[in-house]
């Protein structure tokens, strides 16, 4: 039976950290010269409705140090359920390749793509989460810290997707998150409460507090991610006035724990939610951040596809 990887919460607080080991020892190897090829004559489609620098090179490249192929399917080669519809995508895709990653608008796009596939799917983002960044951002968190459990997470801005995976993620690792957005921006209410179920197995807990100054008190970790996604452009002239106080930047940064870690998703909107002070101070992670979504998703590739 195959597997997919949609949302971090569809995993056990065991299986997430047998993720997170996979993609510490992964790393640890090719750091190391080990030059292995586990998913040798496998191949892996790349579909995007959405464009993206991380999502496409860190898969690409992560098939190529597996040993495997990527083939990458630009958003006008599929018009993925407008030129083809999905569970017609799915079917003929299954026929040539081993797995398929999307990155798409609509979260059910995805879903429709695990029902009809044959091959195991994997999130590559939707409007609902973003599993693989979320995987990404744990193990990141865990190499700074050297553990999970009763680390204080704040996260500062739009209640969005990469927000989501963080508060499935946290409640699964035992950590504490604490949500700052503005009034109207909110998490999704069912994804808190998710989470909020998630955190009973772990002793985890979820916080919401709309003032930022207080959010980022005592917090170990700040995290942030562009105040307008894709497909909210209309929007973006009047975030950028509702947004301003949840912005991180020197004066905010001193109202966290001394040495807090900076974290942010990328690509960064400078000026806006994250000021050059801090994107490329000495607290910054963003980069070490942007590395390990190649490690973390060779170990979800790894997971699913590996014989």
């Amino acid at each position: 039976m195959k597997t997919d990887f949609l949302s971090l919460a569809d995993l056990s607080p065991q299986s997430l950290t047998a993720l997170l080991d996979r993609a510490a020892t992964v790393k640890a190897a090719w750091k190391s010269g080990r030059r292995d090829a586990p998913l040798a004559h496998k191949s892996l489609a790349l579909v995007f409705q959405k464009p993206s620098l991380r999502t496409r090179a860190s898969f690409d490249v992560g098939m190529v140090q597996l040993g495997g192929h990527a083939l990458y399917l630009s958003p006008d080669e599929i018009k993925l359920g407008h030129r083809e519809s999905v569970p017609d995508a799915a079917r003929v895709l299954s026929r040539y390749v081993d797995g398929i990653m999307a990155r798409v608008f609509a979260h059910s796009d995805v879903t429709t793509l695990a029902k009809w596939a044959s091959v195991p799917v994997i999130n590559g983002l939707s409007d609902y989460n973003h599993p693989c960044q979320g995987l990404t951002d744990l193990l990141t968190i865990r190499e700074k810290l050297g553990h999970l459990d009763q680390v204080q997470l704040t996260y500062l801005g739009d209640g969005n997707n990469v927000l989501h995976s963080l508060m499935f993620g946290a409640a699964l690792s035992g950590m504490r998150l604490v949500a700052s957005t503005p009034e109207g921006y909110d998490a999704d209410p069912q994804v808190v409460q998710i989470a909020d179920q998630l955190a009973r197995q772990t002793g985890a807990e979820i916080a919401l507090e709309r003032n930022p100054r207080k959010a980022v008190r005592e917090c170990d970790v700040l995290y942030t991610d562009t105040w307008t996604s894709m497909g909210q452009e209309q929007e973006a002239a009047h975030r950028r006035t509702v947004f301003p106080l949840y912005q991180i930047n020197d004066a905010l940064l001193t109202q966290a724990k001394p040495g807090a870690g900076v974290m942010h998703c990328l690509p960064a909107h400078r000026g806006e939610e994250i000021t050059d002070a801090v994107a490329d101070g000495p607290q910054s992670w963003l980069f070490d951040q942007a590395e390990n979504r190649l490690h973390a998703q060779k170990a979800i590739l790894l997971a699913l596809l590996e014989d």
